[in-house]
């Protein structure tokens, strides 16, 4: 397990109100782990407005009336250097999908870019387990890694106005659900029912960073049932 000083550039300033706590250079679970630990470790600390989990780093939005750099640096400490005692609940969610036709527009395309089937690039998609490092983009939206690599696909070259909410695309060796209808360039592969964000609910966001989920294939018929608001 890595080490960190006050002195060392694991600890970035981002003007005069926020914190980079640097845990890795690469996108892997064990750094984004301790970034997600750190932060629930870190929920009651005074003056801190808010704390942003990303691949590998924590950002720490803070009062500067309370903290300054160097003294929120040193109350972070004792915490990176009790990380053992943070104890992170795994959740397991299942997001059905429904692939491919009107919910899944570039199904087809990715299918023939990876020399696959449709049915099979569906088969990879739904079969692996998936992590949720971090939320960004829009609100709710959710960045996974575990997409099998022979999915992987570029990003369109110009992309849509507007994507539904629910859409599940790829981009990259990333996949992702668009939690609300917004522009967006990936590759879109099916729908979910599912409402990822909702401001009336409590939390807001569905997914939160550390769940692991899997993509249950649905027909067509089950997800109109369920966006009829049946369960939702």
């Amino acid at each position: 397990m890595d080490t960190f000083d006050a002195a060392s550039s694991n600890f970035v300033p981002l003007g005069d109100s926020a914190l980079l706590i640097v845990f890795g250079d690469r996108i892997d679970p064990a750094p984004n782990r301790r970034a997600i630990a750190l932060s629930k470790a870190l929920a009651d600390l005074p003056g801190v407005t808010d704390r942003v989990p990303a691949y590998a780093s924590l950002t720490l939005h803070y009062d500067p009336g309370v903290w300054s750099h160097d003294g929120l640096v040193e109350a972070v400490m004792p915490y990176l250097a009790d990380e053992g005692g943070t104890v992170l609940e795994d959740r397991h969610l299942r997001i059905p999908v429904c692939y491919g036709g009107a919910h899944g527009p570039d199904l087809d395309e990715v299918a023939r870019h990876c020399g696959l089937t449709p049915d099979e690039v569906i088969a990879r998609h739904s079969g692996g387990e998936y992590l949720v490092y971090f939320l960004g983009f829009t609100p709710g939206f959710a960045y996974l890694g575990g997409l099998d690599p022979d999915l992987a696909m570029p990003r369109r070259d110009t992309p849509r106005s507007s994507v539904p909410a629910g859409a599940v695309g790829i981009a990259g060796e990333q996949t992702g659900i668009y939690p609300q209808a917004s522009p967006g360039g990936w590759r879109l592969i099916g729908r979910t029912p599912l409402r990822l964000f909702d401001p009336l609910r409590e939390p807001p966001c569905l997914l939160a960073p550390g769940d692991r989920l899997r993509f249950v294939p649905i027909g067509a018929d089950e997800f109109e049932w369920r966006m009829r608001g049946k369960d939702r």
